[in-house]
């Protein structure tokens, strides 16, 4: 139990460690406490007269505490352990560390209780890529505790440790403790960050550092009643991990939004963000408001070759660590996306169809014409009406810059990389998304007829030229992209079920279309493959290229739902909600691509994050698809299409600009 991973995380802190509670610095393994974007410790190891623990059990408790129940080692099964050890963690910009030592024995006992730490202020792509530091690391011994530091020019963070009572080097502290039989001792160890010379931050560990506590969040959410039991259970997990990667960003203070996911990705994204931000509007239509809110106060004004910047472009990445500081990486913040920008019109337009909120639609019309802008001119550079991408930073920018943003994600069937500039199809089917919502925005919120007639004109010819030059006939599915010389790239994969989300599918294609993705090469049993087995490329554990992502499968449900394919896609709802029973109820990032048939259960894959925003809204979105909810001006519409799993599934206290509804199925 000791290999096992343990995380907790809030707002802009988090730690993973192993089973017993201990961080030890392994080679590209995030293990230690981060802070936007930096490692605080890299190691945090507990020792009972210098020997390490054996572990009982741990466990994390929502999402921002842990306990470890350890014991004294006895090195033999012929002898209990005399002592144990209830350590008690808690983490919000720092962390605070609670031991409660027991003595069971006959004896009195005299030990010493020790913690060695260390801090190598590791940026989390210095973690990631085993890169060296170049700044000063210094440490300060004080009373009742320690200062760990760096810095760097004008960059600085800073550790400080503090517990009363203990013995402290600049590597260690340590208690000495003596317990008559029956005796327990206890002691807290309080950790804190900061970015500035002897400036801690303030810890807010029993007043909740969210406005909203995960109380209050869970209370308010609606309520999920259904005889399918572990439904339940998803959907609870799912809230509590979208409540647990909440953080606040300055630019919209007060209001949360999702950062993308544990331990890589715990910052604002644009794609993640507001993908994750639709399928949760429904259930908490906050995020989505921050979300758009946050991303139009940092749209792109200029071009920046380094940061792949035009102006009207929505973010890929914010980060604040030291290689964004000092431009070593180009993520503060980062534009390398296609998608970020459609995606962005797209969500503000459901938002508001949800909410009647049309202030914030208002607010935001300047960052939906120049997102509109950014679509028509400046992400199709040579005018053929599509969306390609090229990185104009070559060292540190992203090579594809669509959701599958690996480097070699749009590939040909044999695996090689297509040609650059990359017209991908699902972004041409947001683009076309995003024109038909921001037409009945403009019409109806912003009052401007002219510019909604446009671009449902513009929205109608893109449909067209799209099936004549993304179709293939001779295979009976669209083509991933378009490469450097304007020429398909012929591979099957599960983009072609995003264009069926965005509506951008001719009616005569839809029956191929959807046949592929239920076929035995792109349906694993559990979810859609994110490119179809049979192909030279495909590869069961590959990141983009055969592996299974929930909220890709959640999407594509969604699109067959569109199409009126309701029991396709209630195929894929069960199909992916059984695959989360495997994992606690918690749906990963993405799992291997294996057959259900093969392998009887879902096999993680080895990199996922966990929790992951768009993987913890995926089943919140197939809430949506099974019950058929739509917006209208009226009111809530709830058209439900039960799968045979679920006999009865009500939702009750949806919010919206009916105010609250409730959403009920009952099967005859």
């Amino acid at each position: 139990m000791s290999d096992r991973q343990i995380s907790i995380l809030k707002g802009s802190a988090f730690v993973v460690s192993d089973g017993l509670g201990d961080v030890t610095n392994v080679l590209g393994n995030p293990n230690g406490l981060f802070y936007r974007d930096m490692r605080h410790l890299s190691r945090w190891q507990l020792r009972l007269n210098g020997r390490e623990l054996d572990v009982l059990s741990a466990e994390t408790l929502e999402y921002d505490e842990a306990v470890f129940f350890l014991v004294e080692p006895t090195g033999t099964i012929y002898r209990n352990p005399a002592m144990s050890l209830i350590r008690r963690r808690q983490v919000a910009d720092g962390m605070r560390e609670h031991l409660e030592l027991y003595n069971h024995g006959l004896s009195r006992v005299e030990v010493e209780i020790s913690l060695l730490f260390d801090a190598d202020f590791a940026d989390l792509f210095e973690v990631k890529d085993d890169l060296s530091k170049t700044g000063q690391v210094y440490r300060q011994r004080e009373h009742h505790g320690v200062t760990l530091g760096y810095h760097r020019e004008d960059f600085r963070r800073e550790t400080y440790i503090h517990a009363r009572d203990a013995f402290f080097t600049e590597e260690s502290l340590t208690f000495r403790v003596a317990l008559a039989p029956r005796e327990s001792w206890s002691a807290t160890v309080v950790v804190t960050v900061g970015t500035a010379r002897d400036e801690p931050l303030p810890q807010r560990m029993h007043r909740p550092e969210m406005p909203v506590s995960l109380e209050d969040w869970l209370a308010g959410a609606p309520k999920v009643d259904t005889d399918w039991h572990e439904l339940r259970q998803v959907y609870k997990r799912s809230l509590v991990d979208l409540a647990a990667l909440r953080f606040y960003p300055e630019s919209v203070p007060d209001s949360s939004l999702p950062a993308a996911g544990l331990p890589w990705f715990m910052a604002l994204f644009g794609r993640d963000s507001l993908i994750t931000s639709y399928q949760a509007i429904p259930f908490v239509p906050e995020l989505a408001r921050t979300t758009l809110l946050a991303l139009g106060a940092h749209q792109a004004t200029e071009w920046d070759d380094f940061r792949d910047a035009e102006p009207g472009k929505i973010l890929h990445e914010l980060r604040h660590g030291e290689l964004t500081h000092f431009g070593a990486r180009p993520h503060s913040p980062y534009f390398g996306s296609a998608d970020s920008t459609p995606l962005f019109l797209v969500v503000l337009d459901e938002y508001e169809r949800w909410t009647g909120d049309v202030a914030t639609v208002r607010q935001l019309e300047g960052a939906a014409r120049a997102a509109l802008e950014w679509i028509e001119r400046f992400g199709d550079p040579d005018g053929d009406g599509y969306i390609e991408y090229q990185t104009r930073n070559p060292e540190t920018g992203l090579d594809n810059q669509c959701w599958k943003d690996s480097w070699n994600s749009i590939i040909h069937p044999d695996g090689t990389v297509a040609s650059l500039p990359r017209a991908c199809c699902e972004i041409q089917g947001y683009a076309y998304d995003a024109r038909v919502r921001t037409a009945r925005l403009a019409r109806e919120v912003w009052r401007d007829a002219a510019l909604a007639d446009r671009l449902e004109r513009d929205a109608a010819d893109l449909r067209m030229r799209f099936d004549r030059d993304f179709w293939l006939p001779e295979r009976g599915f669209y083509a991933l992209a378009l490469d450097g010389e304007k020429k398909p790239v012929p591979t099957l994969t599960s983009n072609i079920g995003h264009l069926l989300w965005s509506g951008i599918v001719a009616d005569d294609r839809v029956e191929p279309v959807v046949a592929h993705l239920g076929g035995e090469q792109m349906f694993s049993g559990w979810g859609v493959r994110t490119l179809a087995d049979g192909q030279p490329a495909y590869n069961p554990i590959e990141y983009h290229n055969g592996t299974v992502w929930p909220h890709d499968t959640a999407l594509i449900a969604a699109g067959l739902a569109r199409y009126g394919r309701r029991q396709d896609a209630n195929r894929l709802a069960v199909a992916l909600l059984e695959a989360a029973n495997h994992f606690a109820f918690r749906l990963p990032e993405a799992f291997a691509g294996y057959s259900r048939a093969a392998t009887r259960v879902p096999v993680a894959y080895p990199t996922a994050c966990s929790p992951q925003a768009w993987a913890a809204g995926a089943p919140l979105l197939l809430l949506s698809v099974m019950l058929g909810l739509t917006p209208t001006p009226s009111g809530l519409t709830v058209r439900p299409h039960l799968p045979a799993e679920v006999d009865r599934l009500v939702v009750r206290g949806l919010p919206g600009r009916w105010g609250l509804a409730d959403a009920v199925a009952v099967r005859d």
